[in-house]
């Protein structure tokens, strides 16, 4: 049962952009929190941006200022836009609920290389 389809990773140099698109349930956009998520290798799932309800986001320190995250509701997208992307930032990155998700799609790789 996929809820969440993530797109738009691919390889980046450092310095670079992507623009990550989640395709997600009308249902979750427009009623619960959203959150994009990352997970490296050997690493937790950590969260990286949120936006709730009322559209305020928020940012893990290590992206703020870079990333910015955004909703489409007649697309039922959620978008995260990276800049300046970093070897630091190159994860799996999935979208969910926030603050709790329970089911995960396949997620997209990102990896940011010269």
């Amino acid at each position: 049962q996929v809820q969440f389809v993530e797109s738009g990773g691919g390889l980046v140099q450092p310095g670079g952009s992507l623009r990550l698109s989640c395709l997600a349930p009308s249902l979750f956009l427009r009623f619960f929190g959203m959150g994009w998520y990352r997970q490296a290798p050997g690493k937790q799932r950590e969260v990286v941006a949120t936006i709730i309800i009322n559209g305020s986001t928020t940012y893990a320190d290590s992206v703020k200022g870079r990333f910015t995250i955004s909703k489409d509701y007649a697309k039922n997208t959620v978008y995260l836009q990276m800049n300046t992307v970093k070897p630091e930032d190159t994860a799996v990155y999935y979208c969910g609920k926030f603050p709790r998700n329970e089911l995960w799609g396949q997620g997209t790789q990102v990896t940011v290389s010269s």
